[in-house]
């Protein structure tokens, strides 16, 4: 039976309109300027402690935007392991396809999606690799199943199966009982940005966006930008 057009309209259009009528009012307090710390790093903290008390899950979350030479974007949600003056710090295997595209395209976006403060943060700007001294010095932290998926996963590349994966686990268990050698290709990223945008959601969509620019002398600027 072949659906005429009225049908396949209706079709669409139901599950459409169910996405159109879904929205929240947000209603929380501002962010004016004055009440910004007066460097990105500082402010940043102030509000992902705020995300810890408040107790959202995996408040160090973050997508992770790159792109390939030919500039086709990809994004993927990781994890926040460091945080100061010199930037954002995500661990991972280099030679994933997002440490493949960092090396090709070397400027990454991240965002922090803290839904229920009302609230993300959005930084982009270069991303570089660790030293192997900063990559070896946390791979030493990471727990010992960890530092094993590390050394079995072939990240992002094609398997057979689950089962490849879990024997190639089961192999690195035996190789190494104790300690795990950090494999040369697993690594630290770090996103220096030169802007950082504050967003906090107000009532009429007329929502507040803060954003620390780097200007070219490497001093910093905040700007009120549109919402």
């Amino acid at each position: 039976m072949r659906l005429n057009d009225s049908d396949s309209v209706a079709r669409l259009t139901e599950p459409t309109t169910r996405l159109a009528a879904m929205r929240r009012s947000y209603r929380r307090a501002g962010l004016r300027e004055e009440d910004l710390a007066e460097a990105w790093p500082a402010q940043f903290e102030r509000w992902l402690a705020d995300a810890v008390a408040a107790g959202i899950g995996e408040p160090n979350a973050m997508v992770l935007a790159t792109a390939d030479r030919e500039a086709r974007p990809s994004a993927r949600t990781v994890l926040l392991k460091g945080v100061d003056e010199r930037g954002f710090v995500l661990f991972t295997n280099r030679e994933s396809r997002k440490g493949r595209e960092a090396a090709e395209n070397p400027r990454a976006a991240l965002l922090f999606p803290w839904h229920d403060l009302q609230r993300q943060v959005i930084a982009e700007g270069p991303i570089e690799p660790l030293s192997p001294e900063e990559d070896d010095a946390y791979f030493a932290t990471r727990p010992h199943g960890s530092q094993l998926g590390a050394l079995a996963s072939p990240q992002s590349r094609v398997l057979a199966s689950r089962d490849e994966l879990e024997r190639a686990f089961a192999e690195a268990g035996e190789r190494h009982p104790g300690g795990v050698p950090r494999p040369p290709q697993w690594g630290g990223l770090r996103v220096v940005p030169d802007a950082v945008e504050f967003w906090q959601g107000r009532p009429d969509r007329l929502h507040d966006r803060l954003r620390y620019r780097r200007k070219s002398g490497g001093s910093w600027v905040v700007e009120r930008l549109a919402p």
